[in-house]
Parts: structure tokens; C-alpha cells; sequence
């Protein structure tokens, strides 16, 4: 049962709480510390500390016992096993910590450490321009953003001058140009299939995709103790040089810093505390992942980062007579209408040609196409559009 003497509930108040410590987790909490207000983070599974906490950070593959693949026998067992190599399988989760029903083969992928999907993300960032958030005005589809383009720019700004984007400033309305240092280098087929887009289709561009990574770290950067990306293209086993963003390496030792930042891991949440007589929340029940005891944690402000699907399963714990289907239910549309992000599509083509050039170097990023359909009229059978990563050289391969 939850310890409410008044000295133990005075250790376990906060000016805030954040649920999770993912990127946006992380971001909270750094926004938060910075404030002055002491933030409580709470992570529901193990903690990552940025480098000591990387196992196969820049390890060469003859090291790995099956030379990076995964074993049939680990493939039959762990779902996420077939989405994961035998460098990064430190950061599955075994299947039967959280079972789930998979009629068709799904890639669920999830972040329970410390820095969360942070650590596994592919690091690109594309803003959004008004052609986004437009979208469902225009085309009388879902239902109309409530903001628009304007009103995150600054924002926008923001992080990508903390956070380190590579790019260019390419100068497309349909792609609002970022705050970015130099991108990553084309190879020579891609510049030539650059070239051959501007003189048969020059409304497509190929440009470098934007994406978070330090070629030229700034000031704001080396306060972080964060240096400049080596191109080794092992990022999702963490990155000792903290190159690539994530909160291990960026937003998390900045909100320790301050002295007003505390990490519990090992904290699943099971709910917000919603106080009737208040009219709020006003605290989260939490279940110690080791000891199975229930304890509360009380804080003025509480923002819950746990990820789609989790946030949602948190939002539905937290019943209350307001709230008897779930905080914030009053729809009954939360954990409903869940979409995914769509991958499908994939190309490729050989070209012969290049045969006395290489590529010096590896891309930790790659070439994109931005959205090109339906871009200032409505010109297909289907809504919105799409963008296109790119990425070519030997064996290489253009993906659609």
C-alpha cells in the first residue's frame, strides 16, 4: 500500500513529473530543469547511461559471435528479433516481459530504457510545412489542424539549433528550410540520378535528407559533451561521440546539470492520480519494476510521454468518478484510431557506370525526394503525398 505520512509524501512531491524518457521525454525534462522546477522522470524499464551503457558501441563485426545475425533460434522466439541485428538485440525486449497477439507480422519496436526510441530512431527530421497542415481543410479529410506553419517556426528553430541538424537550405515551400550545418556528401550516382530528376522531372528534387547529426558541432553542442558525427554508420548501438541526437547523449545529462533533475527507472506507471475535490491531476501511481511495490509520486504539472500506445494505456488506467472510462475519455476515442507510420514501397535499379569511382566514406543519413504529388492541385486518385529516401553506391540501392 502507498505510504501517505506527510514526511514521505513531501519526499515524493516535485514541481513536475515526466513519464518517460524518450525524445520527448527528454525534452520535457531538460525545459523543465532548466525552469528551475525539480523534475521527476520516471522510465519503465532499465537505465542507459550515454556511453558506459553501450556494449557494442564501434565493436567490428568478427567480434559478434554469428557476425552480426541474428540465430534462427532467437528469430522463432523474439518477435522483434527479425528487426534487429545481433548488435542492437540489447535493446529487445523479450516477448514474454510484454505479450501481445500478432496476426500478421507487425514491427512493433519499443524503448523500455532510459532514452527510449531516442537511441533507435533513424534520426531524420523534415519540418512540416502549411501543405501538412493544410491538408485536411483542403481536402475535406480528418479533421483541420488547429495550427499551422507559423506557429511552430520559431519553434522549430529551437530545437534544431540545440539538437544539431545536418542539410541544406534547399529552398522548397513544400519543405521549409531548416537551421542546419553541412549535410552529408551524395555519392557520384546519386548525383547523377540528381541530375537526370532536374532534366526529366524538374518539379522532383533530390536533396540531402536533414537529419540529426553533428558534422560541424557549434558551442551549444561541445556544453553538451557532444562531438562531431565519424560516419561509421553504427548509430543504433549508441554513439560514444554523441554525434547523432538522443536523450542519453543530449537532453537528459543537460537536465542533470542543472541539480533539478531525478531518473527513476525501473517505474512503470499505472496511472495519474486525478484529485476530484482539486479538479486535476495532481500525481501518477507508479509500480517499482523490482520490488512490485505501488507508490505514489505527486507533482503540480505531469506530462506523459510513454508513446502512442502506452500514453494511451496510462490515460485508460486513470479512472476516477469524473473520469470513469480514462482521464480525458470523455469521447471514449482513447486507444481508438490508432494509424501507423506506412513504409511499403521499395525500388531498386543497377547502373552501369562509376566503375573507376567509390564512395570515401559512409552516409549515416541519405538522399531524399520530397513530397512531389498533389503539391498545388490535386492531380492523382489519392489524398496528400509522400516522400522518397534514396540511396545509392556499390550494391547500393535506390528505396522506395
Amino acid at each position: 500500500m502507498p505510504d501517505n505520512s506527510t514526511d514521505s509524501a513531501k519526499r515524493r512531491t516535485y514541481d513536475a513529473i515526466v513519464i518517460g524518457s524518450g525524445a520527448s521525454g527528454g525534452w520535457a525534462a531538460k525545459e523543465l530543469c532548466d525552469k528551475g522546477l525539480k523534475t521527476l522522470v520516471l522510465e519503465r524499464g532499465r537505465d542507459v547511461k550515454h556511453i558506459k551503457d553501450y556494449p557494442n558501441a564501434s565493436k567490428p563485426p568478427w567480434y559478434f559471435e554469428h557476425r552480426g545475425m541474428i540465430t534462427l533460434e532467437e528469430r522463432k522466439n523474439h518477435v522483434n528479433a527479425r528487426f534487429l541485428t545481433e548488435e542492437t538485440y540489447n535493446w529487445a525486449l523479450a516477448d514474454d516481459e510484454q505479450p501481445f497477439i500478432q496476426e500478421k507480422p507487425y514491427r512493433w519496436v519499443r524503448g523500455y530504457h532510459v532514452g527510449g526510441k531516442s537511441l533507435l530512431w533513424a534520426r531524420q527530421t523534415q519540418r512540416w510545412s502549411d501543405l501538412d497542415f493544410e491538408g485536411p481543410a483542403r481536402d475535406g479529410f480528418a479533421i483541420d489542424w488547429p495550427i499551422r506553419y507559423k506557429d511552430l517556426e520559431a519553434w522549430y528553430s529551437y530545437v534544431e539549433r540545440f539538437a544539431g541538424i545536418a542539410g541544406n537550405r534547399d529552398g522548397l515551400p513544400e519543405l521549409p528550410d531548416s537551421e542546419v550545418m553541412p549535410g552529408f556528401e551524395m555519392s557520384c550516382i546519386e548525383q547523377y540520378f540528381k541530375e537526370s530528376l532536374r532534366k526529366n522531372y524538374p518539379e522532383r528534387h533530390l536533396i540531402q535528407a536533414r537529419c540529426a547529426h553533428l558534422t560541424d558541432p557549434q558551442q551549444i553542442h561541445i556544453e553538451q559533451g557532444r562531438s562531431k558525427c565519424q560516419n561509421q554508420t553504427m548509430c543504433n548501438r549508441g554513439c560514444i561521440f554523441g554525434a547523432y541526437f538522443s536523450s542519453n547523449a543530449s537532453t537528459l545529462p543537460w537536465a542533470m546539470k542543472t541539480g533539478n533533475c531525478t531518473i527513476r527507472p525501473w517505474s512503470v506507471v499505472h496511472s495519474v492520480i486525478f484529485n476530484e475535490v482539486k479538479g486535476k491531476a495532481t500525481g501518477v501511481r507508479v509500480i517499482d519494476a523490482e520490488t512490485k511495490e505501488m507508490i505514489e509520486f505527486y507533482a503540480a504539472l505531469i506530462f506523459v510521454n510513454a508513446s502512442t500506445l502506452n500514453t494511451n494505456a496510462i490515460l485508460l488506467n486513470s479512472t476516477s468518478h469524473r473520469f470513469p472510462t480514462g482521464l480525458g475519455n470523455d469521447n471514449g476515442l482513447l486507444g481508438k484510431y490508432i494509424s501507423c507510420h506506412n513504409y511499403r514501397g521499395k525500388g531498386s535499379a543497377e547502373y552501369a557506370g562509376f566503375s573507376d569511382l567509390t564512395t570515401d566514406g559512409r552516409n549515416p543519413s541519405n538522399s531524399y525526394i520530397p513530397r512531389f504529388r498533389n503539391l498545388f492541385r490535386q492531380d492523382t486518385g489519392f489524398l496528400r503525398g509522400y516522400a522518397i529516401g534514396v540511396g545509392g553506391g556499390r550494391c547500393g540501392r535506390i528505396r522506395r
